[in-house]
C-alpha cells in the first residue's frame, strides 16, 4: 500500500494528461519536463522534477492496472472514517496524569501507566 503523503504532489492531473500524450509521441520525459510548470504552492512557477514526473508515471500505471484496488481501497477508507467520526473527540478529550513523584518534585508531565 502506498504511503500517505502530507505535501501532496507537484504533478496534477492535466500536466500526467500532456506527460502521457508527449510520451505517446516518444517524447522522453526530460525534453517534456522543462515545458510544464508548477500551479501552486511553495514551487508555484517552478519545472516539476524529473524524479517527480516519473513517480506521478509509476502511480498512473498502477492506478490502472489495479482499478478493482484503489476502487476498494477508497471504499474501505470511507468506511473506516464513518466509523471514527464520533470517536475523535473524545479521545481528544482525556485527562492528562501526572506521576506521584512529577507531582512531589515538581517536575515535568507524564503520563501514568
Amino acid at each position: 500500500m502506498a504511503r500517505f503523503d502530507a505535501r501532496g504532489s507537484s504533478v496534477t492531473a492535466d500536466m500526467l494528461h500532456t506527460v502521457l500524450r508527449r510520451r505517446a509521441n516518444s517524447e522522453s520525459v526530460e525534453d517534456i519536463q522543462p515545458d510544464l510548470i508548477i500551479p501552486v504552492g511553495k514551487r508555484k512557477g517552478r519545472n516539476p522534477t524529473v524524479a517527480s514526473i516519473y513517480r506521478a508515471l509509476a502511480e498512473h500505471a498502477k492506478r490502472e492496472a489495479y482499478p478493482e484496488a484503489v476502487d476498494q481501497a477508497h471504499a474501505d477508507f470511507a468506511a473506516g472514517a464513518r466509523s471514527r467520526s464520533g470517536d475523535r473527540r473524545s479521545a481528544s478529550r482525556r485527562p492528562r496524569r501526572w506521576s506521584s513523584a512529577s507531582r512531589r518534585q515538581g517536575l515535568r508531565r507524564t503520563r501514568a501507566p
